[in-house]
């Protein structure tokens, strides 16, 4: 096992892996912008050095800088949290031509699952569901229209890199694909840097489910059980809960979904943690959406109902380790749902960043945990993602979960800048969401 690694991330991410590197014995190296100096993450690190100012192009995204620290500091490992150089399979492969272990997949399979449409083509060779589309990035706007007449509108224009639902444009006539088109390529040139995208069949009031996998490096895979992650605004996740509602009473669909994705992961030579993101319609139908070659945000309600620590499997896996768990010798166990924290107007999900003037967190238990960035004094910048923290909570059943998150959000008290509380509380009164019977549209934003 590795006794000092480097965390390239920062914030309630970086609090969790210290955390788990703190049990298992293993020193952390936390590297910051200037606007991070305060932040608990920065103090609970065995050792925390600057990198830059707060800019993440100048600080976080800066990959040479955080690979210098990590030579200096005589790191053998960087975990890369999520976000930021997490899915660069650049960084990877620079972290083994310095002889330093990246915790997550290759750089190969990095880079096979970023491009979505060479994805896609290798999905559907692997006999992964795929939604009928284009198999090439379009060239031709006129030949895209035609295939879209051949599927049948609506359609979804979807940018080849980045993610995120950036770029995304549903269109349902001829004249709104060629706009679509346009106006898709453009803002993936600016946020990506590439222009390429490409159409799929758009399924009307799907879910979004997803698929933890975890792979070792001799070959050995084991899926962790489904998320249900429908609450979203603007195709960005709010709130994820397992098991999902539609597949709870359902273990035949869960069967292939989950089988589906283990078929992704193998598909790529796939080793540690990652998911297998699905659009599952009214249908039963579902398709693969796109793969997450990393820790996701949403992990500890997979951690909550199945009694693992992702992250120090992460590590052991990336020493080295074979998986210490096999299929039949763990089930999932009640149910868990994650309420994301932000800094935002609850109503218009804009940003509002500003400094914590009062933070009161409910009371936790084994039943309730929370992972936080932040505390009383604390300033959320724009420079960072609004992210404040994860408040996850436990039942034995959904409605007892349910009856939990009620009482923990209306304990947990921020001042000093508007967050989206009060939107996780109308949700919990919200009769659609109470019964588990929504989709990706439950918040129209």
């Amino acid at each position: 096992m590795f006794n000092r690694i480097l965390i390239a991330n920062r914030g309630e991410i970086a609090r969790r892996i210290i955390r788990t590197c703190k049990r298992m014995g293993i020193e952390t190296v936390a590297v910051h912008s200037d606007a991070d100096m305060m932040l608990p993450f920065v103090n609970e690190a065995t050792y925390a050095i600057l990198i830059g100012l707060a800019p993440a192009h100048a600080s976080y995204l800066n990959m040479e800088i955080i690979l210098e620290v990590a030579q200096q500091a005589e790191c053998e490992a960087i975990h890369p949290g999520y976000g930021f150089l997490a899915e660069n399979p650049m960084f990877a492969d620079r972290c083994q031509e310095l002889g330093m272990v990246f915790i997550g997949p290759s750089p190969e399979a990095m880079a096979a699952m970023g491009e979505k449409v060479a994805a896609r083509e290798l999905m559907r060779k692997a006999g992964v569901p795929v939604a009928p589309g284009t198999s090439e990035p379009i060239s031709d706007i006129e030949l895209a229209v035609a295939l879209a007449e051949e599927i049948g509108y609506p359609v979804l224009v979807k940018p080849s890199a980045g993610g995120g639902g950036i770029g995304m444009t549903i269109a349902n006539n001829a004249d709104k694909l060629r706009q679509g088109i346009k106006t898709a390529q453009s803002r993936a040139q600016r946020a990506f840097g590439d222009d390429s995208v490409f159409i799929e069949r758009y399924v009307p009031g799907a879910r979004h489910v997803e698929v933890q996998v975890l792979f070792d490096a001799h070959g050995q895979g084991v899926h962790l059980y489904e998320r249900e992650c429908s609450v979203q605004r603007r195709y960005q996740k709010v709130i994820e809960e397992t098991p999902s509602p539609a597949l709870v009473n359902n273990p035949e669909l869960r069967q292939r979904m989950t089988q589906a994705a283990l078929q992704a992961a193998a598909a790529v030579g796939y080793r540690n943690a990652g998911t297998v993101e699905f659009i599952l319609g009214e249908n039963g139908e579902f398709y693969f959406l796109e793969m997450n070659t990393r820790l996701q945000v949403e992990h500890p309600v997979t951690e909550m109902t199945l009694g693992l620590d992702l992250v120090e499997l992460q590590l052991r896996v990336a020493a080295g380790e074979p998986l210490p768990l096999k299929q039949a010798e763990f089930a999932p166990k009640g149910h868990a749902i994650e309420f994301r924290i932000y800094a935002e107007d609850p109503v218009s999900f804009l940003p509002q960043p500003g400094t914590i003037s009062l933070y009161q967190p409910p009371e936790l238990s084994e039943f309730v945990r929370l992972d936080s960035g932040y505390g009383k004094g604390d300033a959320i910048t724009p420079h960072y993602d609004p992210l404040i923290a994860k408040l996850v909570v436990w039942g034995e059943n959904r409605a007892e979960a349910l009856e939990r998150s009620r009482v923990a959000l209306s304990q947990f008290q921020i001042e000093g800048l508007k967050t989206n509380l009060p939107l996780h509380l109308r949700l919990l009164d919200d009769p659609a969401f109470v019964s588990g019977n929504y989709n990706t549209g439950l918040l129209k934003a």
